[in-house]
């Protein structure tokens, strides 16, 4: 009911202002002699007569028809803001949960003997990465298998050893010490499957 009231409202504007502006030179007089006090003029609903009047005899100048442009101006302004108000664009809702912190753990690989003695490694892991390693046993009875271990050890083990560095155990032989190196080898694939 209010759109209807605002359309037949604005349509009435515009066709007095299309009067009033465009009108030819004979009706301008007209619309200027309008006492100040007399309503707005609502155009009848049957339209123009076949004789080019209005449903009440009196005959329309040209370029008065309604138009649908201010009927469509006059539907929209119910739909607009109130004024004071803005209009906040919509954003995506994020939230503001930080990421969990990754696990740390450790996993110990099984002993594997050879002919030397045993060997033995553990490995620390945070989140999905090796980040430590060490050897918890390796061969130390005589001295060129000592020797040999610490070799394996200096080069494999530790948070900047080739393990850390390749995250794997896919890793060089030490030259000289090739049983202690694969024993080493195979006690870390077991402590990396064993973590997956």
């Amino acid at each position: 009911m209010r759109r209807a009231l605002l359309a037949i409202t604005g349509l009435a504007a515009g066709t007095t202002a299309l009067v009033v502006l465009k009108g030819s030179p004979g009706t301008a007089p007209v619309a200027q002699d309008l006492p100040a006090e007399r309503p707005t003029v609502v155009p009848a609903p049957a339209g123009p007569t076949p004789g080019g009047g209005d449903a009440s005899g009196t005959p329309s100048p040209a370029g008065t028809t309604a138009s649908p442009r201010p009927a469509r101006t006059a539907t929209r302004a119910p739909a607009s803001r109130p004024s004071g108000t803005t209009r906040v664009p919509s954003t995506p809702r994020t939230t503001t949960k930080p990421p969990p912190a990754p696990t740390t753990r450790t996993v110990t690989g099984p002993v594997v003997e050879n002919e030397y003695g045993n060997v033995q490694v553990r490995i620390t892991i945070s989140g999905t990465r090796i980040v430590d390693v060490v050897a918890l046993e390796l061969p130390e009875e005589t001295a060129q298998s000592d020797q040999r271990s610490e070799q394996v050890d200096g080069r494999y083990s530790g948070s900047s050893g080739q393990v850390v560095q390749r995250q794997s155990a896919d890793v060089d032989t030490v030259s000289g010490a090739t049983a202690t190196s694969t024993s080493y080898k195979r006690s870390l694939q077991a402590a990396i499957d064993r973590a997956n």
